[in-house]
């Protein structure tokens, strides 16, 4: 044995994860005061902000509400989905990978 020993250097490449748009499209049937109470009740909107998007959305014909991770974009589609659901609306909301 010489008294020498060799070290391997290990790289490790940290990578961000994917962000996943949830997006809120429009329709002819849901009310706007609707969309704004979703808006600022589940994704923590302003009243502002919440108005804005809402006339991006019937302008545009859809509009992002946030960028998540995917297990907080789950969440929030799936809590989103249960309130559409609960009161019968027919308003469409979707995530897409950025």
């Amino acid at each position: 044995m010489s008294g020498t020993e060799t070290l391997e250097k290990t790289k490790v490449v940290l990578t961000e994860p994917k962000k996943y748009n949830i997006v809120i499209h429009n329709d002819d049937t849901t009310p706007m005061e609707f969309v704004i109470m979703l808006l600022m009740e589940v994704f923590d909107k302003t009243l502002e902000q919440a108005n804005d998007l809402t006339v991006e959305v019937h302008e545009k014909g859809k509009g992002i509400v946030g960028t998540y991770t995917k297990e907080i974009a789950h969440s929030k589609h799936s809590e989103a989905q249960q309130v559409i659901n609960n009161v019968g609306f027919e308003l469409k909301i979707t995530i897409e990978v950025v």
